[in-house]
C-alpha cells in the first residue's frame, strides 16, 4: 500500500487497469490543457453557486469514459459531469473528475487537475492525479508506491500546526460556522491556512509533504478518492471515507501527516451545523 510499508502486489486485473489509467490520464490532461490555453473561447455554464462547467470538463470526461469503456466494458463509471452507469453487475468502478478546480482553470490559474480513482468490490485500489500545467503526475494505491513523476513521495514529518500549511476546503454545501471555527482553531494552534480551489490537488499535496493536511466537511467521491489512495500509499492518514453511501453522496475528509492527524480532526469537531 505504501512506498514505506511493505504490501501485497496487486493482482493482474488491477495492475492492467492501473497501467491503462496512467496512459488515459495523460491523454485527458493534454486535452484539458489545450482548452486551458484558450480559455477565452470556452462556453461556460453554471451548475450552482461557485459551481461551473465548460465543454473542457464535459469533453475531457467523455474521452476518459470512452477509453475505459473500450478496454474494460464491464466496469462501472462515475463521473462528475456524466453521472453513474449501472453498478449492479460491476465489480470495478472508475471514479472521475475531469477537471477538479474548474474555477481556477477558468480564471487562468494553474491549480487544477484531472483525477482518476478505481474502486474494486467496494475497496479503493488506486488513484492518479495529474496537473498538466506543471506536468506533475501523482500515483499510488494498494500495492502501488506513491510517486510524483516516478519520484517517491511521503507526508510531512511535522508534529504540530506550526510545521507547515493546512488546507481548509469549503463549498456552498458547508455551513459558514465550520469555516470560522476551523480557522480560529488553526490560528490558535500557531498554524496557517491554505486554499487553492482544487480539493484533489490540495489533498495530493498532503501525500507529497507539501501541506500538513486537508480538512473539509463534505467532499464528493470524484473530488477526493484519487488523492486519498495516494495519501494512504505514501504513509499519510485519512479518515474512513468509503462508508455507507459515501461513494454516491460524499463524506467528510480529514487527511494529513500522521503527526498532526489528531489535531486536524479537532478542526471538524463542531461547527458543521
Amino acid at each position: 500500500m505504501s512506498n514505506l510499508v511493505p504490501s501485497l502486489a496487486p493482482n493482474a486485473a488491477i495492475s492492467q487497469r492501473f497501467d491503462m489509467a496512467r496512459q488515459v490520464i495523460r491523454e485527458a490532461g493534454t486535452l484539458a490543457n489545450d482548452y486551458f490555453r484558450e480559455i477565452g473561447k470556452l462556453t461556460v455554464k453554471s451548475k450552482g453557486s461557485h459551481d461551473l462547467v465548460s465543454e473542457a470538463d464535459v469533453n475531457t470526461e467523455k474521452l476518459i469514459r470512452e477509453k475505459f469503456a473500450m478496454h474494460f466494458p464491464d466496469d462501472a463509471f462515475f463521473g462528475e459531469e456524466s453521472g453513474l452507469t449501472d453498478l449492479n453487475h460491476a465489480s470495478g468502478t472508475w471514479v472521475i473528475d475531469p477537471i477538479d478546480g474548474t474555477q481556477p482553470f477558468l480564471s487562468g490559474m494553474p491549480n487544477w487537475c484531472v483525477s482518476i480513482a478505481f474502486v474494486w468490490s467496494g475497496v479503493l485500489q488506486f488513484g492518479l492525479i495529474y496537473n498538466p500545467p506543471h506536468d506533475e503526475l501523482f500515483t499510488g494505491g494498494k500495492g502501488f508506491p506513491a510517486y510524483v513523476n516516478d519520484v517517491p513521495i511521503r507526508p510531512s514529518t511535522g508534529t504540530d500546526f506550526s510545521a507547515g500549511l493546512v488546507s481548509i476546503g469549503f463549498s456552498p454545501r458547508s455551513p459558514h460556522s465550520f469555516l470560522f471555527d476551523s480557522l480560529t482553531k488553526l490560528l490558535a494552534g500557531n498554524g496557517m491556512f491554505y486554499r487553492s480551489g482544487s480539493g484533489a490537488l490540495s489533498l495530493v499535496y498532503v501525500g507529497a509533504g507539501r501541506l500538513l493536511g486537508h480538512v473539509e466537511p463534505h467532499m464528493h467521491s470524484w473530488d477526493c478518492l484519487g488523492a486519498i489512495a495516494i495519501i494512504e500509499a505514501a504513509g499519510g492518514k485519512v479518515n474512513a471515507y468509503l462508508v455507507g453511501d459515501a461513494l454516491l453522496k460524499g463524506n467528510r475528509v480529514i487527511a494529513g501527516a500522521p503527526g498532526v492527524f489528531d489535531q486536524l480532526c479537532s478542526l471538524l469537531e463542531r461547527g458543521e451545523g
